[in-house]
């Protein structure tokens, strides 16, 4: 091995020999002469665009230095790396997986529950052959679900309907969302379960991401069931108050309805759910007049009838054609881009993120002896200043409850003195009537005496009489009807 390393070792002098012999015919390269040309031609290219570049370089860095800003962490990059490319790879892996989505309908039987969510869709969910849920099951508070793929334009949506008949319809209609409360409850329990599981399998979302609530065109506002249901809901779901069968009412009619149901919305502290703005100034103020006419009156159809040449969802009345699809007849445009077209995806985060996150606390935080839940951060304190905080917040609510109660036994007392003053006035007023009525009659007593005593002095005057009393009772004896006849005897003759 050593004998063949040595075989193939050159002299340097014998190296650059051959060197030369070989670049001996051969053009001499020249690497400005190579590259003037592009050179010339790039630098004519980015002479400007560089130059105000810099200029825009230098001023930031300059405003920078001036204020002290700036994220010190960002830097522009000078060429395309490819993580620009992270939004495409996101849209192809999310429309190679499908989008799930849960719409829940809640309302009165007859309100246009099933036919709205075919015309949401463009497609018949509910039809002759397959009626929906108010058509199907007895008059009983009942969740019913619907599961149904839809397509458009290569994008799949898995759309779950939850519908609940009989909702209303009883003639005791207490404790009736109980099972709509039960349903919601069971998802973000199954969802909670399968994400805390050691080996966790992704299972499809069928937690609730709206409630579309169905209200009763009345024209009278919100009924004591609509307030109690959203009451007791609107913490869990996001809620969308939804006028139904607008064309019983007139367009002043329907003005007036949604104003007095928002008053009634605000006056009971009903959360309901509200759509973001858009950055955009230009769809932001789009969005605003569609934001404008919640609670939305809509009107559904299952037909499609010819208007104006053209084909339409509607409902034909003998005074004209009233269109699903045309905001100077209903909201349902507005509903339908606010729902789905813009804002379904922010449905779905408000459910994960504010909704499921309050039941996932709800459901986890541990709780003390008294039932209440402890104070996130407190476990990680040691115990006797978590006793001692328990004990400060037991000694404060004590003497809540006891500011409380005596605030009441004042109250009490005050309210017991009140109707003893009250019913010692009045008594003090009846005594002086009694008295100003015993006054009077005594006086009219003495008038009487004195009017008698002058009758009976004019009397004896006119008389002719004199004399003491015992005159006038001899006189009275001694009269001729004081002489008696006396009585014979049955046996006397």
């Amino acid at each position: 091995m050593s004998q063949v390393i040595e075989n193939l070792q050159i002299s340097e002098p014998e190296l650059n020999a051959k060197r030369e012999a070989f670049f001996k015919d051969a053009p001499k390269f020249d690497p400005a002469a190579r590259f003037a040309a592009d050179r010339e031609r790039r630098e004519e290219r980015t002479r400007e665009p560089v130059a105000s570049k810099d200029d825009d370089r230098e001023k930031e860095h300059h405003k920078e230095r001036k204020h002290g800003g700036g994220d010190a962490g960002s830097k522009e990059l000078e060429g395309y790396v490819g993580f620009a490319n992270l939004p495409n790879q996101v849209y192809r892996k999310s429309v190679k997986k499908g989008f799930e989505f849960t719409l829940m309908v809640v309302g009165e039987s007859g309100l246009g529950k099933s036919t709205l969510i075919n015309s949401l869709f463009l497609s018949d969910l509910y039809s002759s052959d397959y009626p929906g849920p108010s058509h199907r099951i007895q008059k009983t508070v009942k969740v019913d679900t619907t599961q149904v793929v839809l397509k458009e334009n290569g994008v799949q949506l898995k759309l779950t309907t939850v519908d609940t008949p009989g909702f209303g319809d009883a003639v005791d209609n207490s404790n009736c969302w109980q099972p709509v409360i039960d349903y919601i409850d069971s998802k973000y329990d199954e969802y909670l379960n399968a994400e805390s599981r050691v080996n966790r399998i992704t299972n499809a979302d069928t937690r609730v991401h709206v409630c579309c609530y169905f209200i009763a065109p009345t024209g009278h506002g919100l009924k004591p069931l609509d307030v109690e249901f959203m009451k007791r809901l609107h913490d869990k779901v996001n809620i969308i108050p939804i006028i139904a069968k607008a064309d019983t009412l007139t367009p002043d009619e329907c003005r007036e309805f949604k104003k007095t149901i928002l008053n009634e919305i605000a006056q009971h502290k009903i959360k309901i759910y509200e759509f973001p703005e858009c950055d955009d100034e230009e769809e932001n103020k789009l969005q605003k007049k569609m934001r404008d006419r919640v609670p939305f009156a809509v009107i559904g159809s299952n037909r499609v009838i010819e208007s104006g040449g053209k084909k339409v969802r509607g409902r034909q009345y003998p005074w004209g054609i009233v269109e699903v699809e045309n905001l100077e007849h209903n909201d349902f445009i507005a509903l339908r881009n606010m729902l789905i077209r813009k804002h379904m995806q922010d449905l779905k985060d408000v459910t994960n993120n504010v909704h499921y996150e309050n039941f996932r606390y709800n459901k986890l935080a541990p709780t003390s002896v008294d039932g209440n839940k402890i104070k996130p951060g407190s476990l990680s304190k040691d115990p006797l200043t978590q006793m001692a905080e328990e004990k400060r917040d037991h000694d404060i609510k004590m003497k809540k409850m006891e500011a409380e109660m005596e605030h009441v036994f004042e109250t009490k007392v005050k309210e017991k003195e009140q109707k003893l003053k009250e019913s010692e006035a009045d008594l003090q007023r009846r005594s002086e009537h009694t008295k100003k009525s015993l006054d009077q009659q005594q006086k009219e007593m003495d008038d009487k005496w004195a009017q008698f005593q002058k009758e009976k002095k004019a009397w004896e005057e006119a008389m002719g009489i004199s004399g003491s009393n015992e005159n006038i009772k001899d006189m009275i004896k001694n009269s001729p009807s004081s002489h008696k006849k006396e009585k014979k005897g049955y046996f006397s003759k």
